[in-house]
């Protein structure tokens, strides 16, 4: 990978900050956009922008292409097979808050059980505890090791005949650890049990192969890697897409409309009622052409690498308490510095040009197993390098330093 070749490529980044040049460590919670889906949005608004599906004059046509032809660049992305299995949402919370509320209660009833992990973000816990009060099913949780992982012995023990559904993220955004999906996934059918997974910290950084994963449901943001934001998608098999509900009506998604009674379309038109997320998706298929163009492999190589600098570079440093494995994980750190709350950690290194998370990121019950209110965040992607984590490092000593004098 040539990174200065690809960093020229993202305008945002040639900036300064607070007189600072930008150092962006924030992608886990958006990335960046290069030149190439900012003009292929550009171009869909400029030339081609009209309704899908609907019109048969040449602006609708060409529109309708550029939306289907980015369903079909996502299919393949993640080797999801038919087009068709790919439904464009706004991104991975809509398409949990569906599989929820369309599926989990359509099947689960009082004595089921729903099995997730104290790791998840908001919007993989939320939808799963509405479901569980509407059907009377039990919310389950699996057991997290010291470092933060799961086991593969305490998923065994965890789901059973009982379970209906399994929904766990490939990637924690607090820990940065990869969850073993593939095993998790043949575990729940064994027991008769789909599984949904949270693709959100994931899609942006690693070959997805759903053919090979076997997964039944599958939800990411287009946001997080180098899309536009408000669009996303969700994967699902076809045998539980043709018997889902869908639970938004009106335009597009239906067949036929009577006084009294209406019938839906085929998958996928059927979830995607009223005018589609058409920029978004031609903005989503440029980011996988350029994602693709690097390398999925390069990128989760790059990511990798710099994970285990930025570990060993701050767990050097006095004072500083680093979340999650030191292996197997992805491009973030997640950290405290000492005696200071994360957000003056964060408002001290934007003045110097660094832009970091600081929160709970939407992930309270992980917090409170932390037993902390609130964390720092470093998150990387494949425009960072060496020297963006040299300057965080040099930034927290400094914080450091002028809040220990300031305390003293």
């Amino acid at each position: 990978m040539n990174i200065n070749a690809i960093r020229e490529q993202f305008p945002i980044l040639h900036q300064e900050i607070n007189g600072h040049p930008l150092v962006y460590l924030d992608s886990a919670a958006s990335s960046q956009k290069p030149r190439s889906v900012i003009d292929a949005v550009n171009r869909y608004y400029e030339l081609d922008n009209a309704n899908v599906h609907r019109g048969v004059h040449t602006l609708g046509s060409r529109a309708t292409d550029a939306y289907e032809g980015a369903r079909e660049k996502v299919a393949k992305f993640l080797n999801a097979g038919a087009p068709e299995q790919i439904i464009f949402t706004r991104g991975t919370t809509t398409a949990l808050n569906l599989v929820a509320s369309s599926y989990a209660r359509s099947v689960c009833k009082e004595g089921d059980e729903i099995v997730i992990t104290q790791m998840e973000h908001h919007s993989n816990l939320i939808p799963w505890q509405q479901a569980a009060k509407a059907t009377g099913a039990t919310l389950k949780y699996i057991p997290m090791q010291p470092d933060g992982s799961i086991s593969l012995e305490d998923v065994e023990k965890t789901i059973t005949p009982q379970t209906k559904v399994v929904s766990i993220t490939y990637v924690s955004n607090v820990l940065g650890l990869i969850n073993p999906i593939k095993e998790i996934t043949q575990i729940a059918h064994r027991n008769g049990a789909i599984m949904v997974v949270d693709g959100a910290q994931s899609t942006p950084h690693m070959k997805i192969d759903l053919q090979d994963l076997d997964v039944d449901f599958y939800a990411f943001s287009g946001h997080k890697m180098c899309g536009p934001t408000g669009i996303g998608a969700l994967y699902g098999k076809k045998s539980l897409l043709n018997n889902m509900e869908p639970i938004e009506y009106g335009g597009e998604m239906i067949d036929f409309v009577d006084l009294y009674e209406s019938t839906w379309k085929e998958i996928p038109y059927r979830f995607e009622g009223g005018t589609p997320i058409i920029a978004g998706a031609v903005g989503l298929g440029a980011a996988i052409d350029f994602l693709q163009e690097i390398g999925l492999d390069e990128i989760d190589r790059h990511e990798r690498h710099l994970a285990t600098y930025a570990y060993e570079k701050l767990s050097s440093l006095d004072g500083i308490t680093l979340y999650g494995p030191k292996e197997n994980r992805v491009g973030l750190v997640t950290f405290n510095l000492e005696d200071v709350h994360p957000h003056d950690v964060a408002t001290v290194l934007d003045s110097k040009g660094i832009a970091v998370r600081a929160g709970h990121h939407c992930c309270q019950p992980l917090m409170r197993w932390l037993n902390v209110s609130a964390t720092a965040r470093a998150s990387f992607y494949l425009y960072n390098t060496e020297n963006d984590i040299d300057r965080l490092a040099d930034a927290l000593l400094q914080t450091k330093e002028f809040f220990g004098h300031a305390i003293g």
